[in-house]
């Protein structure tokens, strides 16, 4: 058995799908079909049973599955060790976020990357959860930074922080951060809310039926910076960390209030794949990032609390 192997396994018991993990290693689907065949003839017994909705594992796949995926970490742990050092990286590494974590995260981390090694490229993706997700397992990007992710065996994750949302009003509305708002007082007022399919979305949701109400959408926005246009301009507040709104509060263009009863929040990670070896750069900006992100929490620009990390 090879690598390649134990990679088409993980990805095949992810998904339940061949033709689904095909695509998503960008691999011609017989290929991978081959692969499992001889995989499950050097182990003289199937891993998958083969149906019409799929590809469900059987028992034996499962322990051949957990070895694999701690096959893959241990060859991660060992390109980690023989290839450290205190030489400056170059070639590029490629980060994948959220627009909320762009806005906070973008110039920080790129000027920590050009301080300590000015030969490493750094490239920057933002898009929802779920693509940033696709693209890590894609391979299109080195590192995700994302929001409450399903468990995968394809990615390891450390989480970041707990991060507290906020409701966010124009400046004129006279929000204050030490003073919390009912989260039931949001029933019957006009929001500037994303759309159905936003992670974000399903949260606040979610604590208006804890709530016992039902919110308004007096305009629907996907793009960070189409709802903070849409709340100064009239249309309602809106709900969001403080992090990448701080500047515009503290200027008094923004005005910001801590909702209770309940509080939204959101878990923060940071996800590398776990099917192939992660280069020391991108370790290098993954553990950046966390220190970028400990330094606001503990400066009161990012609000919420910093989880302790499980090393990837």
């Amino acid at each position: 058995m090879d690598v390649h192997q134990l990679k088409t396994l993980i990805h095949v018991a992810e998904l339940g799908s061949l033709s689904k993990a095909a695509d998503r290693l960008r691999i011609a689907q017989p290929a991978l079909s081959r692969q499992i065949r001889m995989l499950e003839q050097e182990i003289g017994q199937p891993l998958f049973e083969r149906h019409g909705r799929g590809m469900q594992i059987t028992d034996v796949g499962r322990d051949v599955l957990a070895h694999a995926t701690r096959i893959m970490a241990e060859l991660d742990a060992i390109r980690a060790t023989t290839s450290g050092g205190g030489s400056s990286y170059r070639g590029a590494v490629t980060i994948g976020m959220t627009s909320t974590v762009a806005e906070i995260a973008t110039v920080p981390l790129a000027t920590r990357v050009k301080r300590e090694h000015p030969q490493l490229a750094i490239r920057f993706a933002s898009a929802f959860s779920g693509h940033v997700l696709d693209w890590l397992q894609r391979g299109e990007v080195d590192i995700g930074i994302s929001y409450d992710p399903q468990p995968m065996r394809s990615l390891r994750i450390r989480p970041v922080m707990t991060e507290s949302l906020l409701l966010v009003g124009a400046g004129a509305e006279g929000l204050d951060r030490s003073e919390a708002v009912a989260f039931a007082s949001l029933a019957g007022r006009d929001l500037v809310l994303p759309s159905p399919r936003h992670g974000l979305r399903a949260i606040v949701e979610d604590c208006a039926r804890k709530a016992g109400i039902v919110l308004t959408a007096s305009v629907e926005a996907d793009s960070f910076g189409g709802m903070i246009a849409l709340v100064r301009g009239g249309f309602g507040p809106t709900i969001l960390p403080l992090a990448p709104i701080y500047a515009q509060v503290e200027r008094g263009e923004l005005s910001a209030a801590p909702l209770v009863d309940p509080a939204p929040t959101r878990r923060v990670v940071l996800a590398f794949p776990a099917d192939r070896p992660v280069s020391p750069a991108a370790r290098f900006v993954g553990d950046a990032f966390m220190e970028i992100a400990a330094d606001l929490v503990g400066r009161g620009v990012w609000l919420g609390h910093k989880l302790a990390p499980d090393r990837a």
